[in-house]
Parts: structure tokens; sequence; C-alpha cells
């Protein structure tokens, strides 16, 4: 049987590939935009077409003689992604249906069409029903509200939230149902999708219990041993709320928007027909999911991360080198790594970030942080998914991860909020380590920017360097 995975680098997707990677009876294929950033332990004869959803030819080399195609893309992270996400399922479906697919397997959310249904939501139900209309190809439409798991949006917003403020004042939606999941029945479902033997298409709501927004920060207060008082207040606004995210979770303001809006309405189970057609899977109850989470991020063994994936385009349709040699401002250091290997220097400098810290001035960066988070950037708070490895995709703090290769090279791409463009690379030469900032200013105030930083540059990049080979001694 012939598997197509769309979104293997998402959140969801690089969790399910893991799983049909070790599905004998499937012979599987992966649909990425960049093959380089997945995994480095990829088997051999996993079968990769890069590409996107909205070019056909590439869609159609993925679909060839597939059997069953996993759809698990979404561009909430582009302005105009309601559009988007209409016109990508509707390319995959057409192709889909022009290369004789037999099931196209689709996570969705739940919600009902009503006057309250944020676009957000409402873009996720219109996806389902695009991928649904097509009666030549059966279509099963997995449903699930807030996912329950290390790394994902739903419970990074719930953990930061709960962790951080003792006493909250919160927004009249904490009072709004939900019906939560774990992340690992949410895998269930989808990899069991594949051996319904239903041909007409189905629509599967999925969830453990129904909880409120409320109920789930006591639930997860309690899962990790602390006391919080929670008092709703009805006056606080959406753009106030999505400030509020923005602040005190790794989220930002854009994102954070979004999913407020949906909390609005009620994201609960309106069918049963996950017990009808998966009879074997008995969801965990939500706090055994947040316990599961909260082990796993304290063990370092996070799969994947909500902020790890970039749908916009913005990251991999760019040449970064091409870029960093017209950059028009540059801080370079350089300092002999003596009697180190290169092995100790690059284990250092890949460690950068995340709990462990900026290496020096630590303070500087976490001001730099809270600035961004109050211009509706991403902040510090993403932190790392694991504090010894990196990968190409991953978020790092405010960076992105674009470039890595193994005892010569890191390449982070700025994502905070800057009047330019931004890279930080760290490179290994002969008996040299090359630190570099480079900086494409966007007019005016970009060249004030970069000038007003030069002597806090100075003191963080001259110290940072020295810091990366002291550090390297311990390993």
């Amino acid at each position: 049987m012939k598997v197509l995975l769309t979104g293997s680098t998402g959140y969801i997707g690089r969790r399910l590939n893991q799983r049909l990677i070790k599905n004998k009876d499937i012979d599987l294929r992966l649909y990425v935009r960049n093959r380089r950033t997945l995994s480095k332990n990829l088997p051999s004869d996993v079968e990769v077409v890069e590409g996107d959803t909205f070019n056909k030819e590439k869609l159609k080399e993925a679909l060839k003689d597939v059997d069953i195609a996993y759809y698990l893309v979404h561009s909430l992270s582009r302005s105009d992604y309601k559009n988007l996400d209409k016109e990508s399922a509707q390319n995959f479906l057409d192709i889909a249906h022009e290369c004789n697919v037999k099931r196209i397997i689709y996570l969705g959310g739940l919600g009902v069409k009503n006057d309250q249904t944020s676009e957000h939501l409402l873009s996720r139900i219109e996806t389902g029903e695009v991928l649904s209309s097509n009666k030549d190809i059966q279509t099963i439409w997995i449903r699930a509200g807030v996912i329950i798991g290390s790394g994902s949006t739903s419970f990074e917003i719930i953990r930061n939230l709960t962790e951080k403020l003792p006493i909250m004042t919160t927004p009249k939606w904490v009072s709004t149902k939900a019906e939560p999941i774990a992340v690992d029945d949410v895998l269930n479902y989808l990899e069991q999708s594949i051996y319904l033997k239903e041909t007409k298409n189905l629509i599967v709501d999925i969830g453990c219990e129904q909880l409120t927004y409320k109920e789930m920060m006591l639930q997860t207060a309690k899962a990790l041993d602390l006391k919080r008082i929670i008092i709703p207040l009805p006056f606080l606004s959406i753009n106030v709320s999505s400030y509020w995210l923005n602040l005190f979770t790794p989220v930002q303001f854009k994102v954070a928007k979004a999913l407020i809006e949906g909390l609005k309405s009620e994201v609960i189970i309106q069918n049963d027909n996950a017990k009808k057609y998966f009879p074997n899977i008995k969801p965990i109850p939500y706090i055994k999911a947040v316990k599961k989470a909260i082990k796993e991020i304290k063990t370092n063994q996070v799969i994947s991360r909500w902020s790890d994936t970039d749908n916009s385009g913005k990251i991999w349709d760019k040449d970064h080198d091409k870029e960093i040699a017209d950059a028009i401002f540059y801080d370079r250091k350089e300092e002999f790594i003596n009697n180190l290997s290169k092995e100790q220097v690059f284990k250092s400098f890949t460690s950068i970030g995340g709990k462990d810290g900026w290496f020096t001035f630590d303070f500087l960066w976490e001001i730099r942080g809270v600035i961004d988070k109050m211009l509706g950037g991403v902040g510090l708070k993403r932190g790392r998914k694991n504090q010894y490895n990196l990968s190409i995709g991953e978020s790092l703090d405010f960076w992105k991860v674009v470039d890595i290769k193994e005892n010569e090279r890191l390449l982070l791409y700025a994502q905070m909020k800057v009047p330019g463009t931004a890279w930080l690379e760290f490179k290994i030469e002969d008996n040299k380590l090359i630190q570099s900032a480079y900086f494409y200013p966007k007019g005016l105030f970009g060249r004030i920017y970069w000038y007003g930083l030069i002597p806090i540059h100075y003191l963080v990049f001259n110290s940072m360097i020295k810091s990366i080979l002291k550090k390297a001694e311990r390993f």
C-alpha cells in the first residue's frame, strides 16, 4: 500500500511520520517543502518529493501511484491563509483524483459553522468540505479540538499561563467548553484510518472529556503541583487577550489573536463516529495527557513543536548564503580554537539558547526578548526542542535554524522584529572559530537600528565567542 504524508515536518506530521516509518504494511512517501528539514535518520526506503500544494506538477509526482494520502497542511502563518487553504485543498483534491487516489485522510478542527465561528476555525472546516467534495475519492475527516502534547500550541499556552501566573484575571472565554485530546490518541486515529473498511466519506469527531478552559488550567496546575486562582473578567477584548497571551506564552501576537477568536465558540464532539468506527481506541484523561507531556519536556524527549514549522515559504525559498553575501552590515569575531577539537567547539555553540542561555549577558537577551514580545514578535519563550541537539527548521528562541553542518557550521535566521533581515553564524575553519552577525537594513531606520546597537554588539559578541570556547573545554 502506497501512502503519501504531507505536512511531515509539522507538529502532528513529524510524529505521524515516525509511526508510519515503522509500519511494515505501507510504502511511505513524504511531500515536503525542503528535504533538509527531515530527520537525518530517515530510512533509505522512504521516498521524498520536494514541493508544495500550489505546485501542481510536483503534486502529480508526489501523488502518482498513491493509494492513501494524508493532508496535514495549513497556512496559518500567512496573512491570507483562508483563501490559500481553500486553493491548496482544491489543488490537492484535483490532482489526487487525476492520480486515482482512493482515500484522503485529513485532520481538521472541531467546531460548527455559525455567526460566532472564527476565521481560523472556519478555514479548517472549509478545507474539510473541499477535500470531501469529490464523490470519487473517499475522505476520512478527523476533527480534534485542543491537542495536548509536549510542544503543541494549545498545551504550551495553557502550561505557560499556569506556571507563570499564580492569580489569573482572565477573559470570559475561560468558561467556553472544549473537548481536549492527547496527541498520541490523535495519532492513533490517524494511523488506524488507513485500515477502515468503510467506503463512504466520514467525519470523525475525537476528544477525551468535556472541560472548560478554566478547568483545563486548574487540572494542569494540579499536574504541576501548583495552586492557582482564576478570576474571569467580562470586559477583556480579543486584542487585549491576544497581547496577554503574547506576553506570557511562546505564541506570537498574530497566532494568538487567531486562536483567541476561536475561543468564542465551543469545540465539542458533534457525532459518535469515533466510538463507532474506532472502538479499540480509548482516549486517555486530560490530566494524564498533561503529565505525559510534562515528562517529555523534562526528559528532553520532545519529538515536535508547533514553532518548528514555517508554512509561509519565507524561510525555505531563500538562498541565505547569497543574502548573507549581500548583507550591508556585519560584525565578525575570530578566535583560535588551539587544542580544542572541532567536535568540542561545535557541541558548545550548538548548545546556545533555551534554558542554557546565550553564553553571556543573558539579561540583555532577555530584555531584547521582552521588547520583541511587546512588538508582537516571538520573543525568547520558544526555547529549543532539545538542549543538546539541533536540526534544520527548528526554532531556537527568536531564531530559526536554517543550516547546520556537523562539526562545521550553524546558521540562524532572525525571527524577532527587526527593521531588516538578520542572521547569526558560527563556523569552524581551519583552527579558528568564526562568529558573524549579518544585517541587511530596511530603509533609514534599519541603519539607525544597527548603528545604535554597535556598543551592545561589542560587549555581547566579544564575550560570546570567548564563552563558547570556554564552555567547549568542558566537553
